[in-house]
């Protein structure tokens, strides 16, 4: 029985990872969860799924719940309560829905979470996005004396950890344009590291996201960076890229910064830039 749910569980995040949805991107792991996709996107309506397997050797309950969040310039995101909540995110939030929100799976097993688009009549054009968080529910645990020794006096605090992982979930109507630019980058060495500093610019009406490959002169690869994405609510992402203490020398002179595609989605390159460094 362990062998053919293990053999499902391998099937269901293959068929994930090549993608249920335009522009899927493949798993993550946290912890003793699984998810394939890491990235949906919906085009005007319709369904997707995501699947989640436990890939520990104990059963684990998980919760599922839809989230609105905020990218900044550097990268970073802040949690927005529906109260605060833009015209735009309250009307990601009406439009989804998703089932199950909360799961049991036994080791190995995996479970696919079914979500749905129905935009309400008169939604403009645009991109709308959820964030998605599988988050592990931690059992019960009793507080038992050790070794049958007299109960402390004090406070005893035991820490559980509790991961999750969080996914977007676009939707996307109509026909939105976008465009990024390298802003000129920058060499930065000291002593102790050497990276590159560089803007991201994104303009039009959607994100952008894909890959960012930095090159010497001689074509040596000095960093690669997947899943680089810059979100609608900035137009612009402040990145410090570190380059391998074993590369720092091949810095020296021209170097070439090209922003692509993830190789499963074409690879196309959507914006470069050079520079030289002394």
């Amino acid at each position: 029985m362990r062998v053919i749910q293990s053999v499902r569980s391998i099937a269901l995040v293959l068929a994930a990872m090549a993608g249920l949805a335009a522009g899927a991107s493949p798993a993550a792991a946290q912890g003793d969860l699984l998810v394939a996709p890491t990235r949906v996107i919906i085009n005007n309506a319709g369904s997707a799924e995501v699947i989640l397997s436990n890939i520990g050797n104990q059963p684990a309950t998980y919760r599922i719940s839809a989230e609105l969040r905020r990218m900044d310039e550097d990268g970073d995101f802040t949690e927005v309560a529906e109260a605060d909540a833009n015209p735009a995110e309250k009307t990601a939030l009406a439009m989804i829905t998703f089932a199950p929100r909360r799961v049991t799976l036994l080791p190995g097993q995996p479970q696919s979470v079914r979500i749905s688009i129905r935009p309400p009549e008169g939604v403009p054009d645009g991109e709308y996005r959820v964030h998605l968080n599988f988050r592990a529910v931690p059992p019960a645990v009793k507080a038992d004396p050790a070794d049958g020794a007299a109960p402390a006096t004090g406070v005893t605090i035991k820490l559980v950890p509790v991961y999750g992982i969080t996914i977007p979930v676009f939707v996307r109507r109509g026909r939105l344009d976008v465009a990024a630019s390298i802003g000129a980058p920058k060499l930065i060495r000291s002593a102790a590291e050497t990276y590159i500093e560089l803007d991201l610019n994104r303009t039009g009406q959607r994100s952008v996201y894909g890959e960012l490959i930095g090159k010497a002169a001689d074509g040596t690869v000095l960093f690669d960076l997947r899943g680089v994405a810059v979100y609608p609510e900035v137009a612009r992402r402040k990145l410090r890229i570190p380059v391998a203490a074993d590369l720092a020398a091949k810095t020296k002179g021209r170097v070439t910064v090209e922003y692509r595609e993830l190789p499963e989605n074409g690879g196309a390159l959507i914006a470069q830039t050079t520079a030289t460094f002394p």
